[in-house]
């Protein structure tokens, strides 16, 4: 599946790492997500509520189904995100710009997510639409 084809079939992103500060790229490209018709829900155990949506401190505690894994982690923090995304469901792993863990993306390939790394959703949405 295309990138393209991913941003045009999925529209409920979990956002894991998705901060309340407007200076974080998280906050920035999810309000742009959300700008353009997305579900957002922020995945931080450090905040309540982002973007106007209540948000939960792991992806196992988010009560309804997501599509997208948006990761804006530390790289180290992906193979534990990939899992919890599989347990749930999801269908895409999306490594943001500068995060790459190729362990991982086989690992969700394997469990017959879609995989995209190093790459920024907001980017790719603007290319591509």
């Amino acid at each position: 599946m295309s990138i393209k084809e991913i941003l045009e079939t999925y529209h409920t992103i979990a956002v894991v790492g998705l901060s309340s500060h407007a200076w974080r790229p998280s906050h920035s490209v999810s309000k742009y997500m959300q700008t353009m018709g997305y579900r957002i829900i922020p995945v931080n155990p450090l905040e309540t509520e982002v973007l106007g949506e209540k948000a939960y401190a792991t992806l196992d505690e988010v009560p309804e189904p997501f599509e997208i894994v948006d990761i804006f982690r530390r790289v180290e923090y992906i193979p534990d995100i990939v899992e919890a995304a599989i347990r749930r469901n999801a269908r895409v792993i999306w490594m943001q710009q500068g995060l790459i863990h190729d362990a991982a993306a086989a690992r969700a390939r394997s469990a017959g997510l879609e995989v995209v790394m190093n790459r920024c959703i907001l980017v790719e949405h603007m290319q591509h639409f």
